[in-house]
């Protein structure tokens, strides 16, 4: 079954030839030059995975990725950065609002076709070691899981899995979002992960997970 992508740009030029090359390797491609086009487009048809660029009039890819992370059904949707805005700040930002992966313009197509398959990999991966749905998951302890997490963490990393951002999980758990955004770097390089994408498929994987009242 061929996997339906959505490319969001305001560059014409740009939009049609990623779109034309992924088409070449075998997706399905719909595209929107506007983030409102975007949005009306998934109403009808609902991608696999989306990439936009940022940097674009009216709504920005900032806040695009805040409204499909805050709606449940579009929520888990993989989101590729592919921007000018190639600073350090700008990918942490990018990151910390839910993206998988960031690549700077100009770039190479190779490269970000790589990375889709690579995404769709993981998401392979974790449909394998997810038989509960994210909501039926909770923490527990688990004797074999050598990282010692602490309580805090194992709390951030049980709603993390469950699908909930940074902010979210600030609110959730009444803490300040720079501590959130601390234990979620903590949890990175506890586990050698490079993103949240990784994380889950880190804690589903190593089985730190059961499902609720066990």
């Amino acid at each position: 079954m061929k996997r339906q992508l959505l490319i969001v740009d305001d560059d014409i030029k740009l939009l049609n030839s990623i779109s034309s090359y992924l088409k070449a390797e075998g997706f399905l491609v719909d595209t929107a030059d506007s983030v409102k086009s975007a949005l009306l487009s998934m109403r009808v048809n609902k991608p696999d995975l989306i990439i936009t660029d940022i940097m674009m009039s009216d709504l920005d890819g900032y806040d695009f990725i805040q409204i499909i992370r805050s709606d449940n059904l579009l929520r888990v949707i993989p989101i590729i950065f592919v921007t000018a805005k190639g600073m350090t700040s700008d990918r942490i930002l990018g990151y910390n609002l839910g993206c998988n992966a960031y690549i700077s313009k100009p770039f190479s197509p190779q490269e970000l076709l790589s990375i889709i398959h690579n995404l769709f990999k993981n998401i392979e991966l974790l449909t394998v070691n997810q038989p509960l749905k994210p909501d039926e998951l909770s923490i527990k302890n688990n004797t074999s899981f050598v990282y010692n997490l602490t309580d805090k963490e194992k709390s951030i990393l049980s709603l993390l899995v469950k699908g909930l951002m940074n902010k979210e999980i600030a609110i959730r758990l009444n803490l300040n979002l720079r501590n959130v955004e601390k234990y979620v770097s903590r949890l990175l390089n506890k586990t050698n992960t490079r993103n949240r994408t990784e994380l889950t498929q880190f804690a589903l994987s190593h089985n730190i997970y059961s499902s609720k009242g066990e």
